[in-house]
């Protein structure tokens, strides 16, 4: 893992690009055999959108044989199904997932307390109503993550939206992980699809014979994910353009070298585009945790995944003071900051930008990716400087009610009609103007 000490070189170093729209010559390869011309990913993801638009389900299970090489009998997965699956489960998986899903409930039903605007003075407020429907993506392929179905589905199940529904990859004999059956189960998902990529968010977008159409589209996924979401947004709502994955280890000399290292794997296994970057004062702790990276890389079942991660865009960089690292960090807005530091509460308060930050060696990412409680869907690409993490108000939405009364009428109106006709309004300056003369009237 490179150590950088130059400040300039640091800065250039965590310049974003947009990585996760970027063309590879493997991706630029499979695209040109799976439709025989030379597409952009982008030309891809529409392709593949406007043909689950136009043909519904036969372009789905069309297009599930062709990419995944899986041949469907049937998209949506029975009650059956999902009950068979807790005998396949163990029981310590059961019970984490149980665990882990009363801490989200628990953490998430606090925000929801939080989250009605009552009326004021009896003229002005806003109404709250969950969504109608949402669907939710779970990635599979390389690994299956129950945790994403939990993070996802209990914020919305919080919310009280009326329905949801879950897509999720399935694997080359049509079947679907049974821990992420168990956890949409638990989390109290209604209905699960085998779809996945592109081809599944075009199916929540736009509705096909089997998947009803959503009204927002929630969740991780690979680059098509991505770029479906990105292209299906304004027929539907998304939670965010979610890139690689990323984690910044925010350390002084106070910290455990090992720890370090195995937070910094921890998020490099997750492919070879996620960014594990390390800020610290000492140059000391910086030389130990290589050398414990070293030795920990070989352990891990996805080495070659982290290990090229860590080549392409991990680093550690060596900066004079926590001042420094904070102030680089901020420029990066991570999705994951992770503080080992003697005085985590003078970072807190000066850091802006961050999708999720992790207090202390008895804070890892780990644990918040899991069990802690709150969402770990969360910002990316430096999006942290003005979104947020998946909450239960991501599942609401509001009216705003106006109810004015006519003494209030009385003190307002004549100020709208002046702005209405200075922008040419006639007939809205017109409308307050007629109501305040007939109360004119009124009360001669």
């Amino acid at each position: 893992m490179k150590i950088i000490k130059d400040r300039k070189e640091a800065a250039d170093f965590l310049q974003r690009t947009s990585v996760e729209f970027e063309d590879t010559p493997a991706l630029k390869t499979s695209v040109e055999q799976l439709f025989g011309e030379k597409l952009t990913l982008e030309q891809a993801v529409v392709r593949i959108i406007d043909a689950v638009r136009q043909r519904g389900d036969e372009a789905l299970l069309e297009l599930t044989a062709k990419i995944d090489g899986v041949k469907l009998s049937g998209i949506e997965v029975s009650n059956n199904e999902i009950a068979a699956a807790y005998d396949v489960i163990d029981d310590e998986l059961l019970g984490a997932l149980e665990l882990a899903a009363e801490r989200i409930r628990a953490f998430h039903e606090v925000q929801k307390s939080n989250s009605r605007t009552d009326f004021m003075d009896d003229e002005l407020g806003q109404l709250v109503f969950p969504l109608e429907r949402v669907g939710l993506y779970a990635p599979g392929g390389r690994a299956s993550y129950p945790s994403t179905v939990l993070m996802t589905a209990i914020p919305a199940k919080v919310a009280e939206v009326k329905e949801i529904i879950l897509a999720t990859p399935p694997a080359k004999d049509g079947s679907i992980s049974p821990a992420i059956l168990v956890a949409a189960d638990i989390a109290g998902v209604d209905k699960i699809y085998r779809a996945g990529g592109a081809q599944a968010i075009a199916a929540m977008a736009y509705g096909t014979e089997s998947i009803p159409k959503v009204d927002k589209v929630c969740g991780p996924g690979n680059i098509f994910v991505t770029l479906a979401k990105k292209n299906v947004y304004g027929a539907v709502d998304i939670d965010g353009i979610q890139g690689p994955t990323e984690t910044i280890v925010l350390a002084d000399d106070s910290a455990t070298p090992l720890f370090c290292a195995l937070d910094l794997l921890a998020q490099a296994e997750h492919d070879e585009m996620a960014s594990a970057i390390m800020i610290t004062d000492s140059k000391q702790l910086a030389d130990s945790v290589v050398k414990e990276i070293e030795n920990q890389l070989e352990t891990l079942e996805r080495s070659q995944i982290a290990k090229e991660s860590i080549e392409r865009n991990g680093a550690i960089i060596v900066v004079d003071s926590i001042n420094d690292a904070i102030d680089l960090a901020n420029t990066y807005a991570p999705e994951h900051l992770c503080l080992t530091v003697r005085d985590p509460d003078y970072c807190m308060s000066r850091i802006t930008n961050s999708g999720g930050i992790f207090v202390g060696e008895s804070s890892p990412e780990g644990v918040g990716d899991y069990v802690a409680g709150p969402s770990h869907v969360m910002p990316t690409s430096g999006t942290a400087r003005w979104s947020s993490p998946l909450s239960v108000n991501d599942f609401l939405r509001t009216s705003n009610v106006v109810a004015i009364k006519e003494r209030s009428f009385r003190e307002i109106g004549h100020a709208a009609a002046i702005i209405a006709r200075a922008e040419g309004l006639t007939a809205h300056a017109k409308a307050v103007e007629e109501r305040l003369k007939k109360l004119g009237e009124g009360s001669e």
